[in-house]
């Protein structure tokens, strides 16, 4: 049985030359390789430095960091004059206590910036306090 067909009939069912089985594996395999392009992509994190900063421009935040590593320094170097007037060990303790505030002024900024995780104190039985305030 011999069937007419016309310049690009296939011969198939009627309807079936809309649907490209060949464009259908490519769509599905697009699809696929966007959502793990988008599984792999790294996300900002919510409580990352630019949430904690609440509006506050680049020169706001900026100005809060250098704060913090100033206020530091600051009473480190006003502990370790204290101690020396106190005690009578100068120079010793303002250098050690500059060194400390040094240190501590370092480990505010890491903070407020998101890079070191706070410190949280642990109940007794394991138990951690909520997160947040």
């Amino acid at each position: 049985m011999a069937t007419s067909k016309g310049p690009g009939e296939t011969g198939g069912k009627p309807g079936d030359h809309d649907a490209n089985p060949r464009g259908d594996d490519l769509d599905r395999r697009r699809r696929e390789l966007e959502a793990a392009i988008a599984a792999k992509r790294p996300r900002p994190a919510p409580d990352g430095p630019a949430s904690k900063t609440s509006g506050m421009t680049g020169i706001g935040y900026a100005l809060r960091l250098s704060s913090e590593f100033i206020a530091g320094v600051v009473v480190g170097a006003g502990l370790g004059w204290f101690v020396d007037r106190l005690a009578g060990t100068s120079p010793w303790g303002l250098i050690v206590f500059l060194l400390l505030g040094f240190g501590a002024g370092v480990v505010n900024v890491l903070r407020s910036a998101g890079l070191v995780a706070e410190h949280r104190i642990r109940k007794p039985g394991g138990e951690e306090p909520p997160v947040g305030d």
